[in-house]
């Protein structure tokens, strides 16, 4: 090795070590994240395993504020308390599904209505470049709250894959 070889590597030394810290502690913030969002999904669903008043059946009968800013008779939408996208809000039916995995055949035309709802307010909030909706199924889909909710995140690009 030359000595200019040891002097570059010894110049960038520095740079590449903080960069690697930095790493390793978005990385660890990442992992205590998702281990924190599967805790929070097991013990809904051993909480939950049958229907039981949620945190959203509170919302809906609002006595507990969430900031509304969409209702209907069917649905209603309200922003993440823990948003993950510079756009994160929830729609959510009235009736109380669990899980998508619950949700009958007549149940068809309300899931559509919450998609429908939930493009028309993407639209309104300006995701005109796009969006992802999502919702979570069950302990390993890392469903935290077993009151069917639809996810609308954007503003940013999203990166594949999602999980």
């Amino acid at each position: 090795m030359s000595a200019r070889t040891v002097f570059h590597t010894r110049q960038w030394l520095p740079f590449v070590s903080s960069f690697h810290r930095r790493a390793v502690i978005v990385q660890k913030l990442c992992i205590s994240t998702h281990n924190d969002e599967v805790r929070l999904a097991e013990e809904a669903s051993k909480k939950y395993g049958s229907p039981a008043p949620t945190i959203f059946s509170k919302i809906i009968d609002k006595s507990v504020p969430a900031g509304i800013f969409f209702e209907d008779d069917k649905c209603l939408a309200f922003r993440d308390i823990s948003p993950q996208a510079p756009v994160h809000f929830l729609v959510i039916p009235r009736i109380p599904i669990p899980r998508i995995s619950e949700a009958h055949d007549d149940d068809a035309l309300l899931l559509g209505h919450l998609l429908v709802v939930a493009k028309n307010l993407a639209m309104k909030e300006g995701l005109d470049e796009g969006y992802r909706i999502v919702i979570n199924d069950g302990k390993h889909g890392a469903q935290s709250v077993y009151h069917l909710h639809i996810h609308v995140l954007g503003g940013r690009q999203m990166q594949w894959p999602p999980g």
